[in-house]
Formats: C-alpha cells, structure tokens, sequence
C-alpha cells in the first residue's frame, strides 16, 4: 500500500495483488463516471463536507455504489453524524472492505467497494449503538434507489416475500 509521508497523493491502487470482481481500465472507469465520481472513487479523493444531498436524504431505500451498482448500506442504518457526508452505523453483509490509510499524516480506515475495489470513504469508532462505528461516505460515490428492499430482509424489491432458496 501507498505509504510515506503524506500516503496517498496522486491516484492511489489497491495492492497489485488484490483482483476485485468487476474491474475495468482506467479509460473505462473515466467513461463510466463523472469527473468527481472519478476523483474520489478511483483517485482516493474527499468531496466538500454538506455538498451531496444524500446528506440529508432520510427516505426508505439501499445506497449503492456508483461504480458498479452492488448494494452497500440500507437506509435503515443511516443516521445524521453532524458531519456534512452520508454517514452509517453499518453496512450490508460483505458489501465492504477496509483497509489502513496512512495518508495526511493520519492513520484512518479506508472503506471500498469489495466487489470493484471503488474508494467510498472511512470507517471511525465514534459512531451510535449497536455497532458504535461511524462509515462516513463520500455521497458522490453512492447511488440511492429510494424504497428498495436491502438484501436479505425477506422482501424483493416490490416488498413481497422472497421466495424460498434451497440449500442443495
């Protein structure tokens, strides 16, 4: 991982190591986004504090990700942190990763996309029960579909019962 003095400056990547499930080109990844999609999900950037609406979006539905469109938090863990970024207690079952950001001559925990690798914000420890953690996201890194079900509540998307799924 990027290390040094100030870490991350310039386009930082995941561990060569690291293959995600959806990966792209860098001109693909700049087709696909806009320019500020861009700079924080691929370049590790941070959106202005209070600029994303989904700060203070309070309706029923799944943040998504921008860059491949998995589903990362239900709005039923979102709350208001008095941070100025869309901010939740936690995430959907494996939706995320994290890993240690040593840029700015800060320690934090980096939080992404664990199916594109896509850079979606941090995770701090000051954050409300049950999980006392506080996922700060960028809300340009995030897609909201309004009165989706999360996965696994025993709804699909029309809010009637999901069918039974066999084990074998």
């Amino acid at each position: 991982m990027a290390g040094g003095l100030l870490g991350r400056l310039g386009a930082k990547r995941h561990s060569e190591e690291k293959k995600f499930a959806v990966e792209r080109s860098e001109a693909e990844w700049r087709n696909k986004l806009s320019d500020p999609q861009y700079r924080v999900l691929r370049e590790h950037g941070t959106e202005r504090a209070g600029s994303s609406p989904l700060d203070k979006e309070h309706g029923d539905g799944v943040y998504h990700c921008a860059g491949c469109g998995q589903p990362l938090f239900g709005a039923n863990a979102k709350f208001n942190s008095g941070t100025g970024w869309p901010s939740f207690y936690e995430p959907l079952a494996d939706a995320v990763e994290t890993e240690t950001d040593r840029s700015f001559l800060m320690v934090r925990n980096e939080v992404h996309c664990s199916r594109c690798g896509s850079h979606l914000g941090h995770v701090f420890d000051d954050g409300p029960q049950p999980t006392g953690q506080r996922y700060c996201m960028n809300g340009v890194c995030l897609a909201f579909q309004p009165g989706e079900k999360p996965p696994g509540t025993g709804e699909d998307e029309s809010g009637k019962p999901e069918p039974e799924r066999g084990t074998g």
